[in-house]
């Protein structure tokens, strides 16, 4: 399992758009399984969770990705997590797609949080 969280400011709907594209044009054997949006009435609030899924060459299997973005105003939280990725019965020996599918979204939105860190 391998994990990226990041806080920063900017707009919500693009960095959803930015995040799933990244995903999707990464690589071929990218697929979006399914997502869940809410805006709850009278809040500021607004969250997407959207999972990925990838063939991972490097392990020999498939990996996914879960994505949490959480926004309040332009507040925006970023948390992806990883899973998959070995064929280990009692633990886990590689990583290496988990890593590389993280390394997707990280270099998506790490620019975004530079440019507008949490203040």
């Amino acid at each position: 399992m391998a994990k990226y969280e990041r806080v920063f400011r900017g707009d919500f709907d693009t960095v959803v758009d930015i995040v799933h594209n990244a995903v999707m044009r990464a690589s071929s054997s990218a697929s979006y399984e399914d997502g869940s949006s809410i805006e709850p009435t009278g809040t500021n609030l607004r969250c997407a969770v959207r999972v990925y899924e990838r063939y991972s060459a490097a392990g020999g299997n498939r990996v996914a990705m879960n994505v949490t973005i959480v926004g309040v105003e332009s507040r925006i939280f970023v948390s992806a997590i990883t899973s998959g990725g070995s064929k280990a019965v009692l633990w886990k020996i590689n990583t290496w797609g988990e890593d590389s599918f993280l390394n997707t979204l990280t270099e998506a939105v790490e620019p975004l949080a530079l440019a507008s860190p949490d203040v």
